[in-house]
């Protein structure tokens, strides 16, 4: 299945149930693909997270429902989600711009946020360097990254935990077991974990080739990483503007008239040191992929 199939799956299920309590984990295998990684992709191609898409278009149906019928604000709310007309009130406030008792009375101005439609546009005209990497199983020494419950893994937690294992010491850690013959070119990994991952509350991890030294550390683990072909994207820019755009890229341009599609396996970003705002600054993205069906 490619992209543009899965994410249209995965946004038609979204509005099947949008008065339901959404499972982000049941989205993503619509798209087949790992919760984490889906996220990750919708975030990149759309513009916006896969809870604002949730919060924006339950936000944009009960303002139209306050303005056209003689519902009550209390039961709008908890049909939306919310636990309290409180919470309701404040994110339809910053939403709409007007307070839920104000739509209800008519005479102002809402805002409407429309499903996702997915469709393949004219797009390209531009060049994307890439290479075909097919690996055998390797063991990836790691830290990884807990995601209690429904957590939205946005960006930001990914940014915050990067940053976090710089100033503790993990890099440090994870540098002294990358063996000379790596995989990775001596590249510190961000790792998404696939949708076979053994534990999904545990989606992403920081990482390095391992070299088989006993581990000293406690809260270093070591994960086994299946042999999978990879297509390698070369990232050249100031982060995170250059890894955004050659990300939409992939899945806008490359994977739509490629021989290749992903295979929901671990991908990784590999990633030199951590100089991210310089210009000339170089990274790689390593997706795991698997040949298209050939249809007769």
């Amino acid at each position: 299945m490619d992209w543009i199939t899965g994410i249209q799956r995965a946004v038609d299920y979204v509005e099947e149930h949008i008065l339901e309590p959404i499972d982000y984990e049941e989205v993503a295998r619509q798209a087949y693909s790992s919760g984490f990684h889906f996220q990750r992709v919708f975030s990149v191609l759309c513009g916006f997270t896969l809870g604002s898409y949730i919060r924006m278009r339950r936000l944009s149906m009960a303002g139209k429902e306050l303005a056209s019928s003689d519902s009550r604000v209390i039961d709008v709310a908890f049909k939306y989600g919310y636990e309290t007309p409180e919470s309701f009130s404040r994110a339809f406030a910053r939403f709409h711009g007007v307070a839920p008792s104000q739509a209800k009375q008519g005479g102002v101005a809402l805002k409407s946020f429309s499903p996702i439609s997915v469709k393949l546009i004219l797009v390209g005209g531009n060049m994307i360097n890439y290479r075909i990497e097919t690996k055998e199983a390797f063991q990836l020494v790691c830290k990884k990254m807990q995601a209690e419950g429904r957590m939205e893994l946005t960006p930001e937690r990914i940014s915050d935990f990067w940053t976090t294992c710089n100033a503790d010491g993990t890099i440090t850690e994870l540098c002294r077991y990358i063996p000379e013959d790596n995989i990775f070119k001596n590249f510190i990994v961000g790792v998404t974990f696939g949708r076979d991952a053994t534990n999904p509350e545990y989606p992403y991890a920081i990482g390095a080739h391992y070299d088989g030294t006993p581990i000293a550390e406690s809260d270093l683990t070591i994960e086994e990483i299946p042999a999978h072909t990879y297509v390698v994207f070369p990232c050249t820019g100031r982060m995170p503007e250059a890894f955004i755009k050659l990300y939409q890229q992939i899945f806008s341009e490359f994977f739509p008239v490629s021989e290749y599609q992903p295979c929901g396996g671990a991908d990784f970003e590999a990633y030199p040191s951590t100089d991210v705002s310089d210009p000339a600054y170089t990274c790689e993205i390593w997706i795991a992929v698997e040949k298209k069906p050939v249809n007769r």
